[in-house]
This record gives structure tokens, sequence and C-alpha cells, in this order.
């Protein structure tokens, strides 16, 4: 019996070492990301932006670090018991290297966040490898002392982990009672921390980014999937002042082609044009990362497009414009097809892209000359697949410069995205000139120089010309300081729009200009620069100018990328007669809305990057996650509380997700007959 009672005390006190001294490990562990959480916070607040409540974001940041710490604090107890009854010094040497990786982790993705403003979730699975090495070699915040100082705090975190725990006073009760404390917190079900402060930038700085890409991770490897409640009034929308074109929207062959209608978006461009006598050229300027939030009046952060700003008061303009992506992978199936997004994009499922009408293959079929304009590979995010798979008649990129083009400045490890914005609009005047085409065209042109790492030949001159257009601004002085910040991203945006200026200079000499629609909007808005919302990073401006208007316009109401197609197909078909789809077609959007005052009749998805699609937006409700905002006027939005109206929204984009689950590769989205009638085969 005193053996029992021995051999008991003895695991009691191997079990009280082990427990001891895993609690010193993980207490430096929970110390040391109080301590990144607080170097990343000091480093963007002196760097980017200082929160407008410092102390609520460092102390938010530290209960989401603590809540990260506890929630694998038991699992790691129970792996950390088990290796060290095998061996004690096997045990310490996996927790170590554990540390080791997590703080490795935890730095590149500071440095991440450092360099986008937005965590790093699952879109990092969402690129392939060529993809990835191509945005780290353009990023500027990889370089040689990013590096460095990378190197220097790993090594710091290492020195520490081997030398502190043996200073931390543990007594064998504190040993089991934080593994005791993280089962509760394992067990008890609650909702997760959301925390909602002055902008979505401050938010984003509470988060502890391992945790976030470790969710986001896993809720991408092993999706969850909602089960619907079909009898639920939510589900069966039957409430109050939720109406919405889409609700009206009915869907014959729902089963074989979920999206495919009969809807007809109605002309609303014809009022605002002349008699178009003959069919227009069409010119789509895609504007990389040009966000509402620093272009035209009304731009918060104030604006940096002054050419821009002149042609919206001679153009049609929509204030509130959203882009369908976050990300450039979204741009040109949505807004020159109007398709769904699939799992992972459209474009991520080349060769085999679902079969589709775009507004390049009608205006084809109609006697259209196409083509596509972009001064980077057209292989990156997969373009190329879809300009091939919609027959582009012309598509000039990266390798199609002749000698004595410029490219953009190169980063310290040697990359460049292509050629400036000057460079690609000379190499198109220049293939127009030269060519013999009597047709009419569809050009759509791709920019980059507003991109990470924000290059530009004679930069100086621009950074000068941004500082000018700082002191101007009727801004606060805090505000003016925090613009400063970002010298780079605006002197890009301003030789931008310097660039677009000349283009249109350049354009209005051709005998085909008072013949040509040019429709200007941004792929996604920049996120470099933090953001103040959620749905900012969609907010961009839409512009259609023509010397075909017989009166200009502003508009209040919300629209999409997806909208463009249906409502420029719609005033082709009135004004000139062209063969369009009208049996049915399966757009995304409902066309344009031409209200003056703020309101928004659709009801859409955005999708962030490549793996992230929980935002929806139905009238005035704007849906992320489980979070629910109430938008107003000029974009801004807050949070609200309605549980009635987050399960409207839920159900709705539980519709869309059934149906967008459907779109894989191979997949058709209209009939064959609708491709060989109207499209390319």
């Amino acid at each position: 019996m005193n053996f029992l009672f021995k051999k008991i005390k003895d695991q009691k006190s191997r079990v009280a070492d082990y427990s001891i001294s895993f609690i010193r490990l993980t207490l430096v562990w929970l110390l040391s990301i109080f301590f990144l959480s607080l170097l990343e916070i000091t480093i963007n607040s002196l760097s980017k932006q200082f929160p407008s409540k410092i102390f609520q974001v460092i102390a938010f940041a530290f209960v989401s670090d603590f809540n990260f710490w506890i929630s694998y604090l038991f699992s790691l107890y129970f792996f950390y018991l088990f290796i060290s009854y095998i061996s004690f010094s096997l045990a310490n040497l996996l927790a170590k290297l554990g540390l080791l990786l997590f703080f490795g982790l935890q730095l590149a993705l500071m440095v991440y966040f450092y360099t986008t403003s937005v965590p790093l979730g699952s879109d990092l699975f969402s690129y392939s490898l060529r993809d990835i090495f191509l945005i780290i070699s353009a990023s500027s915040g990889f370089s040689n002392s990013v590096i460095f100082i990378f190197l220097g705090l790993w090594v710091l975190l290492y020195i520490t982990i081997q030398f502190l725990p043996k200073r931390v006073k543990v007594s064998p009760r504190m040993a089991l009672l934080f593994p005791a404390v993280s089962i509760f917190f394992y067990f008890i079900p609650s909702k997760s921390t959301t925390f909602h402060l002055g902008s979505e930038y401050e938010n984003n700085l509470t988060i502890n980014k391992t945790a976030f890409f470790l969710s986001a991770s896993v809720d991408y490897i092993f999706p969850s999937f909602d089960e619907i409640d079909i009898y639920a009034d939510s589900y069966i929308g039957d409430y109050d002042g939720m109406d919405s074109n889409k609700s009206q929207t009915t869907y014959p062959f729902e089963y074989e082609y979920p999206f495919y209608h009969s809807n007809q978006a109605p002309d609303v461009l014809s009022p605002f044009f002349q008699p178009i006598k003959s069919q227009p050229n069409i010119v789509i300027i895609l504007v990389e990362g040009l966000g509402s939030a620093f272009s035209n009046e009304e731009a918060y952060l104030g604006s940096f497009t002054p050419f821009l700003d002149s042609l919206a008061n001679k153009s049609l303009y929509w204030k509130n414009m959203l882009s369908a992506g976050g990300r450039t992978f979204a741009v040109l199936p949505s807004l020159m097809s109007s398709m769904p997004f699939g799992k992972n994009g459209i474009l991520e499922m080349a060769p085999n892209m679902p079969s589709h009408l775009s507004l390049y293959s009608i205006l084809k079929r109609n006697g259209y000359q196409t083509s596509f304009f972009y001064g980077g590979n057209t292989e990156f995010d997969n373009m190329k697949s879809y300009l091939i798979k919609n027959h582009v008649d012309q598509i000039i990129e990266e390798k199609s410069f002749p000698d004595g083009y410029t490219k953009l400045p190169v980063t310290s490890q040697n990359f460049t995205w292509g050629y400036s914005d000057d460079q690609l609009y000379r190499l198109y005047f220049e293939r127009k000139n030269k060519s013999v085409n009597k047709k009419p065209e569809l050009n759509v042109i791709l920019t980059v120089a507003t991109h990470d790492p924000f290059l530009i030949k004679n930069q100086e001159k621009y950074i000068d010309m941004a500082k000018l257009r700082i002191d101007k601004l009727s801004l606060g002085a805090e505000k003016k300081a925090e613009n400063n910040n970002f010298l780079h991203q605006y002197s890009c945006i301003m030789y931008a729009d310097e660039s677009l200026k000349k283009f249109f200079q350049e354009y209005a000499k051709r005998s085909d200009y008072n013949q040509t629609i040019f429709i200007i909007t941004g792929d996604h808005r920049m996120p470099e620069i933090p953001m103040s919302t959620k749905i900012d990073r969609y907010h961009v401006p839409l512009l259609i100018y023509s010397p075909m208007l017989k009166r200009n316009a502003q508009f209040a109401s919300v629209s999409t990328h997806f909208d463009i197609i249906p409502s420029v197909l719609s005033l082709l078909g009135k004004q000139t007669n062209i063969k369009l789809p009208k049996a049915g077609n399966s757009w995304m959007g409902d066309g344009l809305d031409t209200f003056r005052v703020f309101r928004n009749i659709h009801q859409f998805p955005l999708m962030q990057n490549k793996s992230t699609l929980i935002d929806f937006i139905m009238n005035e409700y704007h849906m992320n996650g489980n979070s629910l905002f109430k938008i107003t006027e000029n974009m801004d939005e807050s949070p609200i509380s309605d549980e009635i109206k987050l399960k409207q929204l839920q159900a709705e984009f539980n519709r869309f997700k059934e149906k967008n689950a459907k779109v894989k590769p191979g997949f058709k989205l209209v009939p064959d007959s609708l491709i060989s009638r109207y499209g390319i085969n």
C-alpha cells in the first residue's frame, strides 16, 4: 500500500513539474504575443495613422491575444504532458521549436499587414506559387531592411524563450489553473470577439494576425455549410421593407442553369445621350486601386485626382459604385461578364471556365474588334485564359512592348509589375494609329502603376505634387500629417490621374473621338491606405463619358460592377439595334441605377479575395460574416444589432451561395443555344 501511495505521489510530482515547466514556457509565449502586438500597434501608428482611441486599441488587442492563447492552451498542455512522459527534454525541444515557428509566422503576418493594412487570411491558398512569388517580389514590405529587422526580432524571441522561462515563478496550483480555464473556454460556447472602433484600420490593428490566419485557413480547408430552413420566414422572404430587383427575378431553369433568367435591364442611359447613329467605340479603363476615398470632391481623404474630378463634372458619375471584389481577380468576370464567383473566383477555373456570355463575346458577334491592353503579365490571376475564352482579337501585355518603352522601376528584389500607365497609353495609340481596322472597337485597358510597391519614374516630381495637393485640401492638421505618411501611394495616384489627362488629350485629336464612349472605374479600392469601413475596400468611382452625351449627371444610388454590362448592352440595343440575347441571360446585375439621391435597389455578394466570400449587400444593409451594418450616403456604415434583418440577409446570401456552389470548371451558365447565337464558339 505504501508503495502504491509513493507511486501516486511520484506521479503527482511529475505532473506538477511538467505543468510548471509548460506554464513557464506558455506565460513567456503570452508575454511575447503582447510584446509583438504592442510593437505592431506602435509601428503602424507612427508610420501610418495614429488611432483615435489608442488605449482601447491596445486593450482590445491584448484581449484578442489572450483569447487566442487561452483557446489553444489545454490541447497544447496535454500534448506536452504526453511527450514529457516519453522524454522531458524532447517535450521542451518541441515546445521551443513550436514557439519559434509561431514567432516566425506572427512576424511574417505582421509584415504583411504593415504592407497592405489588411490581415492575411486564407487567400494565400488561392494563389499559385508563381503568383505568390510575384506578389512577394513586388511588395514594398519585403525589403532587405525589413528582412534584417525580422531576423533580429526572431533571434531576440529565441533568446527570450531560452532564458526567461527559468526566471518565471509558478506554483503547482497556478500551473494547473490556466489549462483548467482553457478547457472552460473551449467547451463553453461563446460568440467570437468582434470590436467596432473608429475605423476598419483600427479594428484590424486589434486582431491577432496568427489567430486570424489560422481561423480563416481552417474555414477554407474545412468549410461549414449552413443548413437552410426553407420554411422559415426569413427564407421565404415574407418581410416588409426589403424589396429588391433580385427578389423579382425568375429563374425558369434554376436546377440546370441556376443564374439563367429572362430579366432585361431597362435602358436608363439613352436619356443622357444624343441619338447614336452608328455603333460607337467603347473604351473601358480599369485603374488599379482607384478608390472613392481619394477621388472626387466628397473623398474623405481628400481628392488626389484633379483631372478625373473635372471629367466627372462632364460625365455620368456614380459616386456610390462598388466593385465586386476586393482584389483584381474579380474585375474582368464581374464587369465584362456579370458572372458569379464560384469557389475561388471564375479566373481560377482556367482553362475550363464556365461557358458564358460577355460584353466581349456579344459585341464581337455584332462586328466589333476587341482588345485588351495591360502593362503587366496577363498570366497573373489567369486573366489571359479569360481573354482567350472570350476570343479577344488583340491581347497586349508586357511582352508585347517593343524597344524604346520604359518599365516601372524595380524593387530591391529586382522585380517590376511591367510598364507604367503613360507607356501603356502610348502603345495603345501607336497600335490604333497603325490599325487599318474599320470596325467599331471594344478596348479594355487595365493599368498597374498604382499597385504596391508604388514605384514610378520621376517619383519626386509626383511626391511634390502630392504634398502640394495635401496643403491645398481643406483637411485638419492631423489628417494632413497622416496623408504625408502615404506620399508614395498618393504620388502614384496623381501620376495615374495625369496620365489619364494626357490620354484624353491625345484621344481628342482622333477622328473617332466623337463616336466613342469611355467607361472609367477602379478595379477595387487600394487597401494600403487604411480603410475607414469594411465596405470601403469596394467603394470605387464610375464615370461614363462621351462627346455624345447631351447632359451630365451625378447619381447617389448604389450600383456595382455587375450592373455595368446589362446597362451598356441595353443602351446599344436600343440605339444601334445590335443583336442581344433577349430570351435570357445569366447577368448577376440588374443594371445601373440612375436615381439622384441615395438608395439601393440591388442585392449582391462581394468577394474580398479568392477565398473569402462573407459580404452581402441588400437595400441599405451590409452583412459581413455575422455582423450587420447600416449603409448611409457616401457609403458610410455603422454597426447595428437587428437579428431579424440579419437573418433575412443570411437567407438571401445562402440562396446565392447554394447556387454559386454549382459553378465549377466546365459548368454552363447559359444554354448552348445562347452561346451559338450570341457568343463565340
